[in-house]
């Protein structure tokens, strides 16, 4: 559902806009335009379809008690950081400075679509994932031929 890199700038009332490839997706699959936005714990800031969202919820229910009381510092950042973004008309969304802050976005983003979610990254925190994760194919080729690659 979404795939592909855009990079784009967040303007100073913190709103940015949505790659029409990805909005189209959101019409497309789920008649709605709007994004649940939080905080991810690799830096980043991850969007969900409403739709998809739900079904993220009904997982996280389904976990065991422990689990949870383990991962409840986890969660709570998690949920505390959970905003329902509605599309605007120019296809923008209002991404709190709380967020902001956690992804260390000042201006310049990079979307990059991961299937079921969007991720939202600072350029220079980007470029990082991007470059480590090419070092980790060379040292690891297990992983390029586990994908069928």
């Amino acid at each position: 559902m979404f795939y592909g890199q855009f990079d784009y700038a967040i303007d100073d009332k913190g709103r940015l806009s949505v790659p029409a490839k990805f909005r189209d997706a959101l019409l497309w699959a789920h008649d709605d335009l709007s994004l649940i936005l939080t905080t991810h714990p690799d830096g980043c800031i991850v969007a969900y379809s409403p739709k998809e969202w739900q079904v993220l919820q009904e997982r996280f229910a389904a976990v065991d008690d422990d689990v949870k009381y383990e991962a409840k510092n986890w969660m709570r950042v998690f949920y505390s950081g959970v905003t329902d973004c509605p599309l605007d008309k120019l296809g923008r969304i209002l991404v709190p400075q709380l967020l902001r802050n956690h992804a260390a976005i000042q201006k310049n983003v990079v979307i990059v679509g991961m299937n079921k979610k969007i991720e939202i990254w600072s350029e220079e925190a980007w470029a990082d994932v991007a470059k480590k994760a090419v070092t980790e194919l060379e040292v690891q080729p297990k992983l390029v031929s586990r994908f069928g690659l």
